[in-house]
């Protein structure tokens, strides 16, 4: 009867470990507890277009044009300044690069491009003005639609959304279909 006595605590212990399992930690912590991820809801349909307005911007470009006289003058052949300003913006440009060694490297390869675009600039200036002509500036103006403001009516509902392109008579849509959290919390 003695070893009955003893084994009895032992066999209390190992029928009772699954029961004590399913309270050990965080009731919500088994990964039983939640369902299973459920795939979105969505599902695609076709709204009618009511209509599509161009979105239009108006865009300003500046372009370098030669402007001539008719008197040739002597040319100076200056380009340092140019020269100068260039490698300045350049360098100021490559500055803005990388980190480190990197930077430096590229201060010193923008200082070269803007110094070498800078006196292309200024040589090409020197040019015009020896031929009685200046490099002027003229600004060009135009208009560019850069979207479509469109109207479309999907089940009764209208809905306005700005696209990249005109979507003609009918638009494909994506419809989404989520319960209201916020409702269900207010409860």
């Amino acid at each position: 009867m003695t070893a009955a006595i003893r084994t009895l605590p032992i066999l209390l212990l190992a029928l009772s470990g699954p029961a004590l399992a399913q309270y050990a930690g965080d009731e919500y912590g088994d990964d039983d507890y939640y369902a299973p991820a459920v795939p979105e809801n969505v599902s695609y349909g076709y709204a009618q277009v009511l209509r599509a307005d161009e979105v239009v911007e108006r865009v300003v470009t500046r372009t370098p044009e030669e402007r001539c006289d008719e008197v040739e003058y002597r040319s100076t052949g200056r380009t340092t300044g140019g020269t100068v300003i260039g490698a300045l913006v350049g360098a100021a440009l490559g500055n803005q690069v990388g980190k480190g060694d990197g930077r430096k490297a590229a201060t010193v390869v923008g200082a070269v491009a803007g110094g070498a675009i800078g006196n292309n600039i200024a040589r090409q200036r020197a040019e015009a003005e020896a031929r009685g002509c200046q490099l002027v500036e003229v600004e060009r103006e135009e208009s560019q639609v850069v979207g479509y403001d469109v109207e479309y009516m999907y089940k009764g509902e209208k809905y306005m959304s700005r696209l990249p392109y005109d979507p003609g008579n009918r638009l494909r849509i994506r419809v989404s279909v989520t319960p209201d959290d916020a409702a269900a919390a207010a409860r």
